[in-house]
């Protein structure tokens, strides 16, 4: 019966209702069913609000972010990747990709994430390269690329954390081996993910090169063929 906590966020997710009031109505339900007092209920959430109210600063960013993408920041990255003819969405998405697993690996995990740095920025920057290279993107191209950094985002920090040795799953490990008398080095463990962040680097980056390349196929030839008409004009 616990459980049904667990229910009621799915259904909240799947029908796009307020993920705050998901989480609070199904934290009410699942302490009711499991026998707790209103009053334990209400200060447990009070607690946990304390604790954890220096998560709250994102929400103090978000204004910043706002402001700065109402004054062009979106359009002067986008400007400032078309003037770079080497540039393409994959290869942006690489160096980005590199850059994020190595900030996590070093701790620095709010170098980078999606409110801040992917919408704003790198997002933007993957288009420009895109329009700069074949001129006007379909907006179902726009939505991809736009994916494509945000995935970029989730494994660098995913896979980059594991690499520094103050990560929670890290130190939750190391926990539950000293807890069974398995005595281990967070050193030691947080070494162990080096090899898996690099063999998905040259995974992830590989794929990008694809998404590179399906772009070229899909949008390279219909660029080309709007270029003929223009030379032909040049040529009479």
């Amino acid at each position: 019966m616990v459980l049904i906590g667990v229910a009621l966020i799915v259904i909240g997710f799947a029908l796009r209702i307020n993920s705050l009031v998901v989480v609070t109505v199904s934290g009410l339900v699942t302490g009711l069913i499991a026998g707790l007092p209103v009053k334990e209920l209400i200060t447990q959430f009070g607690e946990a609000f304390t604790t954890n109210r220096y998560m709250s600063i994102l929400i103090v960013t978000l204004p910043v972010i706002g402001l700065l993408e109402r004054s062009g920041l979106q359009n002067q990255a986008k400007h400032l990747v078309s003037k770079i003819k080497a540039a393409s969405a994959g290869r942006i998405l690489t160096i980005y990709l590199l850059i994020r697993e190595i900030g996590a690996a070093l701790g620095l995990n709010s170098l980078g994430g999606h409110p801040q740095t992917v919408r704003p920025l790198i997002a933007p920057m993957a288009e420009g390269a895109a329009q700069a290279k074949y001129g006007e993107v379909p907006e179902k191209d726009k939505e991809e690329i736009r994916a494509q950094a945000a995935a970029a985002d989730n494994i660098g920090l995913f896979f980059g954390e594991d690499i520094f040795v103050a990560v929670g799953a890290i130190l939750l490990m190391k926990g539950f081996f000293d807890q069974n008398g398995i005595h281990t080095d967070p050193i030691h463990m947080a070494l162990w993910g080096l090899p898996t962040a690099i063999f998905v680097f040259i995974v992830h980056a590989f794929r990008l090169h694809l998404f590179d390349r399906k772009l070229d196929k899909k949008l390279g030839s219909h660029a080309r063929q709007e270029q003929i008409p223009e030379k032909e004009v040049v040529e009479k």
